[in-house]
């Protein structure tokens, strides 16, 4: 196996992990942030794409624009459900369980809906992740974790099996571009925000002003992280992919601790590697 994929899988595991730090450093306004980091990363993209894929004769088709469409729609779902998470609670407790939750999901609808029936190591490892989460959020019941933090991760992870797989299908049977389609979806998402963000444009100045680096690294280093997956994804099964990108969980950990003192930091991180695990054996099924 080629080790180049699996290299840009493993960066973009990192940026992944330094962009959701820096979103949760965030103050202000959620919908002017999500609104405002969104639009400048489909700036940055946009010029991406008129440079690079315009010149191998790139064109634009109608497939391209209902895919991104559909993407748009998720990932703005996906953005303002985890920013909220944030707000609520610690990077250490959200971001595991979101991580954790999305391949769980993938791997229900698999059963409910396409009639497929996993085998005793999917089995299992959706099992670990059910008990990495436990292990993660504590006894809500006995001062440990609200519930409320826990069920905002399990929406993030809802929202990242459905683009994930919408994302999967664009990339690997639409045969897009990456950089071209998450340059669409993300000017689509911005078009899509912008009417809400207009009406809240009082808060734009304080907001912006006060999160010009967390902006500025929410939009470079999200939509670098998922292109270098999308391109992965080229080359490589979902089913390795997947579980790779999700060491993230355990690298957000270990900054959230060090960045934000955040507490119960053994436990997460040995929560979140239990969730990683079981990650892992799901994509074997």
């Amino acid at each position: 196996m080629n080790a180049g994929p699996l290299v840009l899988v493993l960066i973009a595991a990192l940026a992944h992990a330094l962009w959701n730090l820096a979103s949760k450093d965030a103050d202000g306004d959620t919908f002017v942030f999500v609104w405002a980091y969104t639009a400048l990363s489909g700036v940055l993209c946009l010029v991406v794409t008129v440079t690079v894929p315009m010149s191998r004769g790139e064109t634009r088709t109608w497939s391209l624009a209902l895919a991104a469409f559909v993407s748009a729609a998720l990932h703005v779902v996906y953005s303002l459900v985890l920013q909220r998470g944030y707000r609520s609670s610690d990077v250490g407790l959200v971001y595991p369980v979101a991580r954790g939750t999305g391949p769980l999901l993938t791997l229900i609808v698999a059963i409910a809906l396409l009639g497929e029936r996993p085998g005793v190591v999917a089995t299992l490892g959706a099992l670990l992740i059910i008990a990495g989460v436990v292990v993660v959020i504590g006894n809500p019941f006995v001062g440990g974790t609200p519930l409320g933090p826990l069920l905002w991760g399990v929406a993030t992870g809802a929202s990242i099996s459905a683009y994930t797989l919408w994302d999967s299908y664009s990339i690997a049977t639409l045969h897009l571009q990456p950089v071209t389609y998450f340059a669409a979806t993300l000017i689509l998402e911005t078009l899509l925000l912008s009417p809400w963000a207009v009406q809240r444009r009082s808060a734009i100045p304080k907001t912006v002003g006060a999160n010009l680096r967390a902006i500025g690294l929410v939009a470079i280093l999200s939509p670098l992280a998922y292109i270098l997956v999308l391109t992965a994804l080229q080359t490589l099964p979902v089913a390795i992919v997947a579980p790779l990108r999700e060491s993230s969980i355990v690298i957000a950990a270990l900054l959230a601790w060090w960045l934000f003192h955040e507490r119960h930091v053994a436990r997460r991180i040995a929560g979140a590697a239990v969730v990683l695990g079981g990650i892992a054996l799901i994509s074997l099924r």
